[in-house]
C-alpha cells in the first residue's frame, strides 16, 4: 500500500520533484558540471562518492524543504546509501518531508523506429521489494523517443505501461517516462502520437490505481492538459531535456498542472568549489525559481 501522506503531498502538486538520479553514464558530465574533473578520480568507487556527496549536499541545504520540493528521485547506490546518518529516502521523507522515488531502468536498448525501449530488468521484482523496504514511495523508467513514428512511440509506451503495472503489483507508484528528444525536426508531431498512445494505455492501468508521467516540455502549451485532468494520473510532471533552466521554466509555466522534475536544469550553478553559503544561496534562488514556474500554471 502507498504511503497515505506521501500520495497526498504529490498530488497537491505545490511544487517540484528533483532528479537527483544521474546513472554511472552519465556521472562524469554531471560531476565536470558541479567542476570536479576527471582527474580528481581515478576508479568507479571514487566517481560514485564524489557524485553521492553531491546529492547529499544538495538534500542537506537548508534550501531543500518540502515546502518547494515536493519529491526526489534517487538513484538505487543513492538509496543504498546515507544521508545525514540516515538511509537517503528515510532522510528525504523524515528530515525533509521530500518523497523519495527510486531510478529503476538498466538503460536503453538500440534505435529501432526512431525509439529506444528499455533494457530487461529481470531482477525488477527483487529491487522493488527492496525499494519498499527502504521507504521508497514510487519508481522513474526512462525510454527515449527521436523521431515521430508511431510504430516507435507505440513500443515505448506499451513497454513502459507494462512495467508501470509490474510497480503497482509491488506497492509503488510508476513514473513512467517517454522523453522525446528536444531537437527532432518533427518534435511537436511525436508529441501528439505519444499522447494518443499514452490515452489509450490508460485503459490498462488496474482499478483504484493511479500512475504517473515525465514528459518532455511540449511545443505546444497545454498539449498533455487531458493527462494532467485524468483521475488514472496522479501528476504530469516534465524534464528538462537539455533545455536551460530559464527556457525549461519558461516553458514550465505555460503548462497547466505541470510540475519540473529537472536534473541539468536542478543543478545548474552550483560548484564543487563554493562555500556552503555561496552553495546554498544559488540552491535557493534556483528552487525559488523552479518552485515559481511549477506552480504557474
Amino acid at each position: 500500500m502507498t504511503n497515505p501522506q506521501m500520495a497526498e503531498k504529490i498530488r497537491a502538486g505545490n511544487g517540484f520533484i528533483a532528479a537527483l538520479d544521474q546513472s554511472g553514464g552519465s556521472t562524469p558530465k554531471s560531476l565536470r558540471l558541479y567542476g570536479v574533473q576527471d582527474a580528481q578520480y581515478s576508479t568507479d568507487a571514487e566517481m560514485f562518492d564524489l557524485i553521492h556527496g553531491m546529492r547529499a549536499r544538495i538534500v542537506s541545504s537548508p534550501a531543500f524543504t518540502g515546502e518547494r520540493v515536493i519529491g526526489a528521485i534517487l538513484f538505487e547506490m543513492t538509496m543504498d546509501r546515507e544521508i545525514g546518518g540516515k538511509p537517503s529516502a528515510k532522510a528525504l521523507w523524515e528530515d525533509n518531508g521530500v518523497v523519495p522515488f527510486l531510478k529503476i531502468d538498466k538503460g536503453l536498448e538500440d534505435v529501432a523506429n526512431g525509439a529506444q525501449v528499455l533494457k530487461p530488468m529481470p531482477v525488477l521484482d527483487e529491487l522493488l521489494k527492496r525499494a519498499v523496504d527502504n521507504g521508497i514511495f514510487g519508481t522513474k523508467a526512462r525510454s527515449v523517443i527521436s523521431a515521430a513514428n508511431e510504430t516507435g512511440i507505440r513500443s515505448v509506451v506499451q513497454q513502459q505501461f507494462e512495467v508501470g503495472n509490474q510497480v503497482l503489483a509491488a506497492g509503488l507508484v510508476p513514473i513512467i517516462e517517454p522523453e522525446i528528444t528536444i531537437d527532432i525536426a518533427d518534435k511537436a508531431e511525436a508529441e501528439a502520437i505519444l499522447l494518443t498512445e499514452i490515452t489509450k494505455a490508460l485503459d490498462t492501468v488496474p482499478a483504484g490505481e493511479q500512475i504517473m508521467l515525465k514528459l518532455t516540455l511540449p511545443e505546444v502549451p497545454n498539449t498533455y492538459k487531458s493527462l494532467c485532468d485524468d483521475p488514472r494520473v496522479m501528476k504530469v510532471v516534465a524534464l528538462s531535456g537539455g533545455y536551460d533552466r530559464a527556457e525549461a521554466n519558461r516553458r514550465l509555466a505555460q503548462n497547466t498542472h505541470m510540475i519540473a522534475s529537472f536534473s541539468r536544469a536542478l543543478t545548474e550553478g552550483l560548484s564543487f568549489t563554493q562555500s556552503d553559503a555561496e552553495f546554498n544561496a544559488t540552491l535557493n534562488a534556483t528552487i525559488a525559481d523552479i518552485h515559481a514556474a511549477s506552480v504557474a500554471g
